[in-house]
């Protein structure tokens, strides 16, 4: 017979802790203070940390594509090194994308991607540019992501 997961009721556990309580867990699991008195974000983060100590956090090429995506949205151009997304084509590539009759070229760059002479850190803030709206720039571009063992 298997025992039932002791999780859900851990996180259920958490909804009846004052902030108090909420401060103590979180002093017991990240092994710190708390950072504030915000019950929605103590049990949220505790919820969360939970779970990733019990049943393992996101894989290695899932931290990547989330770090990509925080720059993206952040729209800052702090991190030392880009990272390789392998989705991108080969430095140099020119990307033709024709949009409500305007043929618009985008050329790929080591750090990133060229349009209209200016630099650009995601294909989806150029798709963004063009068309006023937000898009998936690897799907506005029709690229797909490579699919493993054919090479």
């Amino acid at each position: 017979m298997n025992k039932p997961d002791p999780i859900p009721a851990r996180l259920a556990a958490l909804k009846s802790m004052s902030v108090t309580q909420l401060k103590s867990e979180w002093q017991t699991i990240f092994d710190t203070a708390a950072p504030n008195n915000s019950r929605a974000f103590l049990e949220s983060r505790l919820a969360y940390r939970i779970q990733e100590l019990t049943y393992g956090g996101p894989d290695r090429e899932t931290r990547r594509m989330l770090d990509l995506l925080a720059d993206e949205v952040g729209g800052t151009l702090t991190r030392k090194s880009q990272i390789a997304d392998p989705r991108n084509p080969v430095v140099g590539t020119r990307l033709i994308r024709e949009w409500n009759g305007v043929e618009h070229t985008i050329t790929v760059l080591r750090d990133g991607f060229e349009w209209q002479g200016r630099p650009y850190k995601s294909l989806s803030a150029i798709a963004r540019a063009i068309t006023g709206t937000r898009w998936n720039g690897y799907r506005f571009f029709g690229l797909r992501e490579r699919k493993r063992g054919n090479d």
